[in-house]
C-alpha cells in the first residue's frame, strides 16, 4: 500500500473547499455524476475507434445510498483509472496555494468548482472520508484502491475488482447526513442530472401488490438521456414540444410559440424557448430558461447569457461554449456569450416574423398575450428593434391589427395636420376615455390601444423612431386640437373675461389639482366643456410610475386643461348670465392696489359660480365623463340632478 502527500503546497486546502464553497455544497453530486458521464462517453468513443475489443455492456450509471453507514456510491463502467493515472489526475491539484487562490479568486467563490478541476474534490464538502475503487479498460490494468480523509494524506492500494469502471464511496459527515437519504438525493438528481445523456439509475422500479407498493429487480433510471432538443426539429411533432414544455413548467399555461435552436458554428449550441403568456403584468419571475452544458443543469440564471428582455422567456439553452465557473463581469465580457446572446436574439426575432406571415390569423390573435415581451426587447435592445418594426402590430380600438407601415399608410390621408405630421392617436383605457374616442371616429381618425405598463416609455420610442410624427393620447386635447387642419377662430373676448372664467370654474372643480381654464371654438355639437391632460405631463408622470427615475414628475400634482367650448349653446347661455350677473358688481369694485381689485373681482365670480347650479351641473358630466367625479361631489351632483328633474 503506498501513501502520499496530495500535490498542494498548503495544509489548508480541503478547510478552504469546506468553508468558502459551502455555500454550494449540494453541487457535489452534479459533479460526480458528470465525471461518471465523462468517463463513460469515454469509453464509448474508445470503443468506436476500434481500440477496445471487449463488449461495452451496461453502461448505466448507478448512484446508491445507505442511511445506516451514512455512505453515497457513484458507480460507473466507463474508462477506469490505472494506478498513475489517479496520481495524475487526482493527486495533483493545479494550483500552488489556498491563499494566492482565494485573493485571485474571491469574487467567484460560489461557482468556480470545476474551473481548475476541483469537481471530484467537492466531495470533500460533504465527507469526512472518500474512497475511489477504479480499473481501467486497458488491457493489463491492475485495480487500485484510493482513500483520503479529508487531509492532505491519501493512501493508494491494489485491490481485486473485475468490473471496469470507478466507484466512488462518500463516507458523509455529520453535517451532510440528509445527502444519505433517497428523497434528497433524488431531489437533487432531478434538479442536476435529469437530462444526462448516459442513464443513471438511483433505486428500483416499483409496483402495487398486495396493497403496498414493493420494489422490482428493475432499475428506476432518473434520466432522459435524450432529451427533445438535441434531437433534429424535423423529427418532433408540435405536440412532443408541447409535452415537453408541461414536464418542465407543469403548472404553466401552454405556451404561444416555441423556437428549437440548433447551431454548431462559430459556437455549439442547442436549446428550446418557449414564449409564455404575459399579458396581464411583467412577469417578474424571471429566469425559467434553463442553462445545462452537455445536457448538465448548471443554472436558471441567465441574465449575463441573454439578453434581459429574453429573460421573461421558458425553456433550456445548452452549450459547451458558455464559461460556466467565471464572474458575471466576466460573462458580459466573454465573445462567445456575446455572439451566443446576438444569435438568440437574431433567432427570436426571425421566429416572429416567420410566425407573422405565415401564420398572421394565430399571430393577430396572440398579440396581446406577445405584446409586452416584444416591446420590451423593442425598448431594451436595438438589434432585435430593427428586426421587430417589421412584424409587430399595432391594435385600434376596433380590435383590428395592423403592421407600422399598413397602419401608416391607412391614416395618412386623414390624420396628417396642417403642418404636414402625422398624428397618431391612441388610448390606454377605451372604456374610461370612450367619448374622447368616439369624437375623433366622428371625423374618420383611427384610434389605436397602448394599455400595457411600458407604453409610456413605447410611444416615446415610437416617437423618436418615426419620421415626421407624433402620437397624441386621445383625450389629451379636443380632437380638432390634437389633429389641426387648418387656423382656427378664436373666440372674441371682453378684456378680463377669460380671466374671470377661470375664477369662476375653478371655484366649481375639485380641490388637490392644477387647473388651466380656457375658452375656445370647438362647434356647437361638441360638449359644454372638455377636460385634457397634458401628453407631455401625463406621458412622463406615468413613466415615473414604473420607476423610470423621473420623480420629479411623479411628485407633482395632477395638472388639467379646462376647454370651454363658446359655441356650445349652454356654454354660451352660462357665459352670458355670468356677466350680466357679474357686471355691476364689478363696476362697484373700489380697492387701494391691483392686487386688492383682483382679489375682489375673484370673489364675485365664485360667488357667482358657487351659486349657479348649471355651470355646477356642467362642471360635473365633464367630470364624470373623466371619472373625475367621486365622494362628496358625486352625491352633490345626483342630489342636485334629483332635484332639476323636480322642476
Amino acid at each position: 500500500m503506498a501513501k502520499g502527500h496530495i500535490g498542494v503546497t498548503t495544509e489548508n486546502i480541503f478547510p478552504v473547499i469546506k468553508k468558502f464553497l459551502y455555500s454550494d455544497h449540494e453541487i457535489f453530486l452534479r459533479e460526480l455524476v458528470a465525471n461518471a458521464v465523462d468517463a463513460t462517453q469515454k469509453m464509448k468513443a474508445v470503443a468506436s475507434k476500434g481500440e477496445f475489443n471487449g463488449e461495452l455492456g451496461d453502461l448505466t450509471i448507478r448512484v446508491a445510498v445507505d442511511d445506516k453507514e451514512n455512505t453515497l456510491t457513484i458507480t460507473d463502467r466507463g474508462i477506469g483509472m490505472t494506478e498513475e493515472e489517479v496520481d495524475k489526475y487526482i493527486n495533483q491539484i493545479a494550483f500552488s496555494s489556498a491563499g494566492e487562490f482565494l485573493e485571485k479568486y474571491k469574487d467567484q467563490l460560489n461557482s468556480i468548482i470545476g474551473h481548475f478541476g476541483l469537481g471530484f474534490y467537492s466531495s470533500f464538502m460533504v465527507s469526512k472520508k472518500v474512497e475511489i475503487r477504479t480499473l481501467s479498460w486497458k488491457e493489463g490494468a491492475k485495480a487500485v484502491k484510493w482513500s483520503c480523509d479529508g487531509s492532505p494524506e491519501y493512501t493508494m492500494e491494489e485491490i481485486d475488482k473485475k468490473d471496469r469502471g470507478t466507484e466512488i464511496v462518500l463516507f458523509l459527515d455529520d453535517e451532510s447526513k440528509e445527502f444519505a437519504g433517497k428523497s434528497k438525493v433524488n431531489e437533487l438528481l432531478n434538479k442536476y442530472c435529469k437530462f444526462m445523456p448516459v442513464p443513471i439509475a438511483f433505486g428500483k422500479e416499483e409496483e402495487w401488490k398486495d396493497g403496498k407498493y414493493e420494489e422490482t429487480d428493475k432499475d428506476k433510471i432518473i434520466n432522459d438521456s435524450t432529451p427533445l432538443w438535441s434531437k433534429t426539429p424535423s423529427e418532433i411533432t408540435h405536440e412532443e414540444y408541447m409535452e415537453f414544455y408541461r414536464k418542465l413548467y407543469p403548472m404553466q399555461d401552454d405556451p404561444l410559440f416555441y423556437i428549437h435552436l440548433n447551431v454548431d458554428y462559430p459556437f455549439n449550441l442547442t436549446g428550446i424557448l418557449y414564449f409564455p403568456k404575459i399579458k396581464d403584468r411583467m412577469d417578474i419571475s424571471k429566469n425559467k430558461i434553463q442553462l445545462y452544458c452537455n445536457q448538465m443543469f448548471v443554472t436558471d440564471s441567465v441574465e449575463n447569457i441573454v439578453p434581459d428582455f429574453l429573460t421573461l422567456l421558458y425553456g433550456v439553452i445548452d452549450s459547451p461554449d458558455i464559461p460556466l465557473n467565471v464572474s458575471r463581469s466576466y460573462l458580459q465580457s466573454d465573445s462567445n456569450v456575446k455572439k451566443i446572446s446576438t444569435y438568440i436574439t437574431r433567432k427570436v426575432a426571425d421566429r416572429l416574423d416567420e410566425i407573422s406571415r405565415n401564420e398572421k390569423e394565430a399571430f393577430q390573435e396572440k398579440w396581446d398575450n406577445l405584446k409586452l415581451f416584444i416591446e420590451y426587447g423593442m425598448l431594451s435592445d436595438e438589434k432585435f428593434y430593427e428586426k421587430a418594426v417589421k412584424f409587430a402590430l399595432m391594435k385600434t380600438t376596433e380590435g383590428k391589427y395592423f403592421k407600422y407601415d399598413e397602419f401608416k399608410t391607412l391614416i395618412e390621408g386623414e390624420q396628417t395636420d396642417k403642418n404636414k405630421k402625422l398624428v397618431y392617436l391612441y388610448t390606454t383605457d377605451p372604456v374610461a376615455q370612450y367619448s374622447y374616442i368616439e369624437a375623433a371616429k366622428n371625423k374618420g381618425y383611427q384610434v389605436l390601444v397602448f394599455d400595457s405598463q411600458l407604453d409610456a416609455h413605447f410611444v416615446n420610442l415610437l416617437e423618436s423612431k418615426f419620421e415626421n410624427s407624433t402620437f397624441a393620447r386621445v383625450d389629451a386635447d379636443s380632437i380638432d386640437n390634437l389633429i389641426q387642419k387648418d387656423d382656427k377662430q378664436k373666440p372674441v373676448l371682453k378684456e378680463g373675461q377669460e380671466k374671470d372664467l377661470g375664477y369662476a370654474f375653478e371655484a366649481v372643480l375639485p380641490e388637490g389639482a392644477h387647473y388651466q381654464v380656457q375658452v375656445d371654438n370647438l362647434g356647437a355639437t361638441a360638449a359644454p366643456i372638455v377636460i385634457t391632460q397634458s401628453e407631455f405631463m401625463r406621458r412622463y408622470r406615468e413613466m415615473s410610475a414604473l420607476n423610470g427615475g423621473l420623480n420629479f414628475y411623479g411628485s407633482m400634482p395632477e395638472s388639467y386643461t379646462i376647454t370651454l367650448n363658446y359655441e356650445n349653446p349652454i356654454m354660451k347661455g352660462i357665459i352670458d348670465t355670468m356677466e350680466g350677473d357679474t357686471a355691476c358688481k364689478v363696476a362697484d369694485i373700489k380697492g387701494e392696489n391691483d392686487e386688492e381689485k383682483t382679489a375682489a373681482r375673484k370673489a364675485i365670480m365664485e360667488e357667482f359660480a358657487k351659486g349657479n347650479d348649471l355651470m355646477k351641473q356642467t362642471v360635473d358630466l365633464a367630470l364624470l365623463s373623466n371619472n373625475m367625479l367621486k365622494g362628496k361631489e358625486l352625491h352633490a351632483f345626483i342630489q342636485r340632478s334629483l332635484d332639476l328633474l323636480k322642476k
